[in-house]
């Protein structure tokens, strides 16, 4: 009967536990990042936080460094409901939604606070709906950095960026800034730029200071413009089938914990962006701080062309203020 008893109280047990398990509810969120970058950071601390608030009944299981494909192939798998959540870049969804290269032409946004003032103003209530209808939902956006410019000459102005082989990724808007700025795009994989700069094969390139120094773009280039061209950005996203499939409270501590990751992941961006100055200088760099009025001037007849696209004043009312 003592047997019997163990027994009875060992299977109650395991069956509490096993129903422990199963009530919680995990997420599965893929990233491109890696776990040294500040966006992978934020993303642990939406992890924990997520954990706290719902007292261990939800929880994130992280796909860093590309592990389920690249951000279309992830966002494929979020609307078709196989992931649930992914984070690119805010305007990287211009693929599917092309309006959103309006908030991505160079000089149209001048800082994260002007971004989630757009965001959160009627143009990110238009594309909110917009992600609606291809079955996502976005949650928050993060800061990534402001886009600066590497080259192996010094640039003081405009006139500098003329005939310089500019590296950039295969972004219609970032090509854009190389062309109308006078330069000529060279589009490299990105785990290639270093050797492209290193071999000169490329004259230049341009990524936020953090990426700078992560991928030591710094050993190959002498020079830094701050010509904060591109305010680049995180969307943390979620496929509307995972979020009608959670409850209000659930949906509650998702929003509570993304916010919380957020201001993790912003705190450090911002903290390395301040104190890479002064590092890039130490290590014998020149920082250089072209007017960069001309340049955004120089981007009009892009503007023009995404007008003709997305209708008049469409850029010129994103402008600031």
């Amino acid at each position: 009967m003592k047997l019997a008893k163990k027994l009875m109280v060992a299977t109650a047990a395991l069956c509490m536990t096993t129903a422990g398990a199963l009530a919680q509810k995990e997420l599965s969120f893929g990233m491109q990042d890696n776990e040294a970058s500040n966006v992978y950071k934020g993303a642990v601390a939406f992890k924990e936080n997520l954990e706290k608030v719902s007292g261990g009944e939800m929880t994130v299981k992280i796909f860093p460094s590309s592990q389920l494909g690249a951000f279309k192939a992830m966002v494929s798998q979020v609307q078709a409901g196989a992931l649930d959540m992914v984070m690119t870049g805010y305007p990287d969804m211009s693929y599917i939604i092309p309006e959103l290269k309006l908030i991505g032409a160079p000089y149209v946004v001048s800082d994260y606070a002007h971004l989630k003032e757009l965001i959160n103003g009627e143009f990110g209530k238009e594309m909110d709906k917009k992600f609606g209808e291809k079955g996502i939902k976005v949650l928050d956006v993060w800061y990534y950095g402001t886009r600066q410019t590497t080259s192996n000459k010094p640039i003081n102005s405009i006139d500098d960026m003329k005939g310089l082989r500019l590296r950039t990724p295969n972004v219609p808007f970032l090509i854009a800034y190389a062309k109308n700025t006078g330069a000529s795009p060279a589009p490299v994989a990105f785990a290639e730029v270093y050797l492209a700069l290193q071999t000169n094969a490329v004259d230049a390139e341009e990524n936020p200071l953090p990426t700078i120094e992560a991928m030591k773009f710094y050993e190959v280039q002498k020079y830094i413009a701050m010509t904060n061209h591109f305010v680049a950005s995180s969307a943390i996203q979620i496929g509307t089938k995972a979020w009608d499939g959670l409850s209000a409270q659930e949906q509650k501590w998702v929003n509570e914990a993304v916010l919380a990751g957020g201001k993790v992941s912003n705190d450090l961006t911002f903290k390395a962006e301040k104190e890479l100055v002064s590092k890039f200088k130490e290590r014998g760099l020149t920082i250089t701080y072209p007017d960069t009025a001309p340049f955004q001037a120089a981007m009009k007849p892009y503007y023009d062309e995404l007008e003709a696209t997305f209708g008049e004043g469409s850029v010129t009312s994103l402008l600031k203020k």
